[in-house]
């Protein structure tokens, strides 16, 4: 109960500035970080939602006996109602998330309340993680190193994309996580992005760029690396050294105050001082990083970006792009915003791994 306290004071704290007389989270399938983080519930109803009012009882909304279940057993609210007793909340100046998601329905139910678009506040709420989160994400960092053992362990010529991610996904899944998003891209300097594993198989002299992502208890963590099939050629150790560096900047970066644009123009300047500017540009999705919690990407580390990162905020810096030099590159690490600066959450060394 400690846990959801501490949840409920920041969300509070958050709603008073704003003078919002209550939140509603509301969790259509695919966005459900806002309601998992009121009810510490995994919840599976098609739609859902959870009301935190300024003072009172939290309720939770949902539409199935096994999340009336699910929130009980979490313990954060006790007050489970179907989804058609919604409109008992609508009333005042009510801050909604993903209101634009709103269904017809829902939105005829909270006719009587002045709605407001509340999905930043709670983005800006989730940041600062507590001692239990960050503890949840080492765990979860601990998958990742794993994770990355197991795959080179299965790397060789001949194997499927596929075959690897069914080695990954087995352990994983044995070990407790929830999901996993995972993302490879095998090849040699041809290669710009990654996607889903398909059935290429792997060729020596190959760079195997691999995304993992596991889920544990709801938050998510994530590592990227490239490793070498047979000997790396100066081309490939080039690429390395180059966004090794970069993360090195990156991470160097962070701390307490510093905005989300300087943390990517560190690891973007290190690419123009080598002459590879023309790699960062906007058109090129130039993301450097990003959030890590109960939504795989809560901050978007880009120039541009003036959001503050703040003390005990997770993420993840990656440089990953495309460049001459072997093609696409990927390299990154979790990190906690500590006082004094970044604090690794994994263990697994930053290096080129040749199998």
């Amino acid at each position: 109960m400690g846990e959801c306290d501490w949840r409920f004071r920041r969300v509070r704290a958050a709603m008073a500035e704003a003078e919002l007389e209550g939140l509603l989270a509301y969790g259509p399938r695919h966005r459900r970080e806002n309601v998992r983080y009121l009810t510490g519930a995994r919840l599976r109803s098609p739609v859902t939602f959870a009301y935190l009012p300024l003072e009172g009882d939290p309720i939770a909304f949902v539409d199935s006996s096994s999340d009336v279940d699910a929130v009980w057993v979490a313990g954060y609210v006790e007050d489970v109602r179907p989804l058609f007793e919604l409109s008992s909340v609508a009333s005042g100046r009510l801050g909604v998330t993903h209101a634009a998601l709103l269904p017809a329905a829902s939105l005829r139910a909270l006719e009587g309340a002045e709605i407001v678009h509340a999905t930043a506040l709670m983005e800006r709420v989730r940041m600062v993680k507590s001692l239990w989160e960050i503890e949840t994400l080492r765990r979860c960092a601990r998958m990742c190193d794993d994770s990355w053992a197991i795959l080179l362990a299965a790397l060789r010529p001949g194997v499927a994309e596929y075959q690897l991610r069914a080695a990954v996904e087995a352990s994983l899944h044995a070990a407790g996580a929830e999901d996993n998003l995972m993302l490879v891209a095998s090849g040699g300097g041809e290669v710009r992005r990654m996607s889903s594993p398909g059935s290429r198989r792997v060729r020596d002299g190959d760079m195997v760029r691999v995304e993992l992502t596991p889920q544990l208890e709801g938050y998510w963590a994530q590592i990227c690396r490239s490793a070498i099939v047979g000997s790396p050629t100066t081309g490939q150790r080039d690429s390395f050294e180059l966004f090794d560096e970069a993360t090195a900047a990156g991470l160097d970066a962070l701390r307490p105050g510093v905005t989300a644009h300087e943390v990517a123009k560190a690891q973007n300047d290190v690419l123009r001082r080598h002459g590879f500017g023309a790699y960062c540009g906007a058109e090129r999705k130039s993301l450097r990083g990003h959030g890590h919690g109960l939504k795989r990407n809560e901050i978007a580390i880009v120039e541009g970006n003036p959001l503050v990162l703040e003390e005990n905020a997770v993420v993840i810096v990656h440089p990953n792009a495309f460049t001459p030099l072997a093609g696409f590159h990927v390299l990154g690490d979790p990190v906690v915003v500590g006082r004094d600066g970044a604090e690794a959450l994994l263990r697994t060394p930053r290096a080129l791994d040749c199998v």
